[in-house]
């Protein structure tokens, strides 16, 4: 048994009672212990209150003061509860008020003092929903023979008492290492903790995997029982499964994945066909294993699936959704047949898609490809090889033809796409939010366009046939996080504007992009312009998706073995073909095609069984909040890698001058990013040994007072790397040249 106070306390809603039974099954008590770990539990919330019980069944207690929320601490000891609602007011939490809570957890705050204009309000925390810190990594110092922990991460205001677990603690002492909280802190007893490894002498002795994978508390491999779950899945499918299933074997068929040699090729899961219609239109296909056909709900694979939510790629290391036995099972290989899930897409001659289907297939891969081989049979299309040929000529179609006449359409409507090279491992947007205008691979940037179409077709599918589904949103950004950009740009002699400050559009970012791409700095600035962008969240409800120009729905459904949204999406789809009623009655002659958006507003009774829809719609309102803390926990592990990766190579380089551009300026210095390696860097106005530096808020610059030199947005200097925080991700720079010269009296005093 695994839970939260947070997990439990979501089936509680709309002041229903609960049964202890029914919360035993939705918590997964499977044994004797179990169920009594979850009865004191309940007997607890009930006596601090947070709970009532009546006629033997349990409600939540109604509090207007109690706020949920989650506690962000500074390494200075102020600690503030940020609500999950966007607008509301963080709470500050005085650290007598904290209650043993830590950086990071979940907690239910108080409200103890009203804010005022120029004041947070102000709480105290009165229940731990959920820790965020299993584990940490920490330091191990002795003292008076009895061990210690400090947490490397300084907002942790805490030690922990190292107890002995079979290793030898004098080993560890000054060393870095994993530990993993065996007791959380009571009342006066600090908390209690058991090195699982050492692994290092430091932080930059230690592997920078390691080191991603302990601060996240990240697993890096499976247990042997799951393992074994994994072994015992089937090597093939029953015959009978192809009958109930549209043949695709006869078609030619086609994988594409990155550059990779062949017996380390990643997961496949995904598979292309393009056909010209009777018509004359494309019918374009994006086939998807069917994962959903083996991984079935609530079997120890999909549990393990559903807790870690989604895949994570640290480099060349994989923290894989499922076992690697599963994804080499299933991984869609030549020369055999494979059960799908297929979005079958008309498009006419403009690129406009006309209708599409959604149902289940077997394929056969006839050709897997890699995209430097698809741009080398594209840039020498005359001396293809006759059996070559076919294939050559639906990748011609495909990327010289469809794929350019969608983007078009995808333009015209208001989309837009950064100039960056795509490192995402995922043929659709993946985490980045976006769509990615690659110069190296531009067929990967052509064959996203139509993978995004089959994710929308998907929710689109979906919504109108009325049945729950997950789907991915993504707010439009915040003006502040765009008005520094805007003055860089302007500075660079750039004409940008937005059409308002209080709504933001994608075809305000279409003409940004037009605009920056004028730029010399084009690298840069699109990166920049990349962070303005928020993460995408999962939700029960439809919504819009900024980056992608989506105001109604969008979701993700083309990756099922690497995300656990999509597997579930693949789910739903599947419950539509095996138990969607296509007609109201019985006694209704004719039905629509539920597989086709043909049916799409003529649908007026309920597709799925009212039970089924419940129980659909309860698990995925409870789902939500888990499946975007592990994206937002895989999105952090990422770029933690890649910072630390940043910051090795910077440490490396120390002493050595780059030149580079001002993107941010503060009080207490400014900030440079070195455009070959994409590192930022500060200079703290404390290096700026010529002169005393003044800041100017509103013209974006520090000034010199007597030599009248200005550090501004926008400006060219070049830097010396000075010193290199690994662990942090922190470089110090200082100049050598640079700057801007101003005549006296240009900038007054603010």
């Amino acid at each position: 048994m695994e839970f939260s106070i947070a997990t439990l306390l979501s089936h509680f809603s709309d002041n229903k009672l609960v049964a202890a039974k029914l919360l035993e099954r939705k918590l997964g008590c499977e044994d004797g212990e179990s169920v009594e770990k979850l009865q004191i539990i309940l007997d607890a919330l009930e006596l601090v209150g947070i709970l009532e019980k009546e006629r033997g069944k349990y409600r939540r207690v109604p509090e207007d003061d109690l706020v949920e929320a989650k506690l962000r601490c500074s390494s200075k000891g102020f600690c503030f509860a940020i609500q999950d609602e966007e607008d509301a007011e963080d709470i500050y939490v005085r650290e007598v008020h904290l209650s043993n809570a830590w950086n990071g957890d979940r907690v239910l705050v108080k409200v103890i003092k009203e804010g005022t204009r120029r004041r947070s309000p102000e709480g105290e925390v009165k229940l731990i929903l959920e820790r965020a810190n299993p584990s940490l990594l920490a330091q191990v110092k002795k003292e008076e023979e009895q061990y210690q922990a400090i947490p490397l991460d300084d907002r942790l205001l805490f030690e922990l008492l190292l107890e002995q677990n079979g290793g030898n603690l004098e080993e560890a002492v000054n060393h870095l290492v994993h530990v993993s909280v065996v007791r959380y802190p009571i009342g006066e007893h600090p908390p209690v903790g058991q090195v699982t490894r050492i692994l290092g002498s430091d932080a930059e002795a230690a592997a920078d995997t390691d080191i991603v994978c302990c601060k996240h508390d990240l697993s890096q491999t499976f247990s042997e029982e799951v393992e074994k779950a994994a072994l015992e899945l089937p090597l093939t499918f029953d015959p009978e499964t192809i009958e109930k299933r549209a043949d695709w074997r006869e078609v030619l068929t086609f994988t594409l994945t990155e550059d990779m040699e062949r017996d380390s090729l990643p997961f496949i899961e995904t598979a292309f066909t393009l056909e010209k219609t009777e018509d004359n239109d494309w019918q374009f296909a994006v086939h998807i294993s069917d994962i959903a056909h083996y991984i079935q709900p609530n079997s120890l694979l999909d549990k393990i699936a559903k807790k870690r939510g989604t895949t994570i790629y640290l480099g060349e290391k994989v923290l894989s959704m499922l076992p690697e036995v599963v994804t080499k099972r299933y991984s869609l290989k030549p020369d055999q047949d494979f059960l799908t899930i297929s979005v079958i897409m008309t498009f006419d001659k403009n690129g406009q898609l006309v209708e599409y289907t959604i149902e289940p297939t077997v394929i056969r891969i006839d050709h897997e490809l890699t995209y430097p081989e698809v741009q080398s049979i594209l840039a020498d299309l005359e001396n293809v090889p006759e059996d070559q040929q076919p294939l050559a000529d639906k990748l011609k179609d495909l990327f010289f033809t469809l794929s350019p006449l969608v983007k078009a359409q995808r333009l015209q409507r208001g989309g837009f796409e950064l100039q960056l090279e795509p490192r995402s491992p995922y043929q659709d947007e993946g985490r980045i939010g976006t769509l990615l205008a690659s110069s190296r691979t531009p067929i990967r940037s052509l064959l996203t366009e139509l993978v995004v179409l089959a994710n929308k077709a998907v929710a689109d599918h979906i919504r109108a046939l009325g049945i729950p589904g997950i789907y991915c949103t993504q707010p439009e950004p915040d003006w502040e996080e765009l008005e520094d950009l805007l003055k860089l740009a302007q500075n660079l002699g750039l004409d940008v504007s937005l059409e308002s400050e209080e709504e933001i559009t994608p075809q305000d970012y279409y003409n940004l992009t037009q605009m920056l791409g004028k730029s010399s700095h084009v690298h840069v600035l699109s990166y920049l312009l990349h962070e303005t962008l928020k993460s995408s969240k999962y939700n029960s409800h439809p919504g819009s998706h900024f980056g992608l120009a989506y105001d109604d729905c969008y979701t993700h459904c083309v990756s099922p073995g690497k995300r656990y949204v999509d597997l579930l999406m693949q789910r739903v789809l599947k419950l539509v073909f095996s138990d969607g009623r296509d007609r109201r009655t019985r006694q209704t002659k004719t039905g629509v095609n539920l597989f086709s958006n043909s049916c799409h507003g003529n649908i007026n009774w309920n597709v799925l069984p009212p039970a089924m829809q419940e129980e659909l719609e309860e698990m995925f309102h409870f789902l939500v909040p888990s499946l975007n803390d592990r994206e937002k926990t895989a999105e952090e592990a990422e770029k933690d890698l890649e910072g630390l990766q940043k910051a090795e190579k910077m440490k490396e380089r120390t002493g050595k001058v780059f030149k580079g551009l001002i993107t941010g300026v503060q009080s207490y210095g400014f900030f440079v990013e070195i455009e070959d390696l994409l590192v930022e860097g500060l200079v703290h106005v404390s290096s700026l040994k010529d002169d005393w530096y003044e800041y100017r808020s509103r013209h974006g610059c520090l000034v010199g007072r007597k030599n009248h030199i200005a550090y501004r947005l926008g400006d060219e200097v070049e830097v010396e790397v000075k010193s290199v925080d690994y662990y942090r991700q922190q470089i110090d720079l200082v100049t050598v040249s640079g700057g801007s010269s101003t005549n006296n009296g240009d900038w007054e005093s603010e």
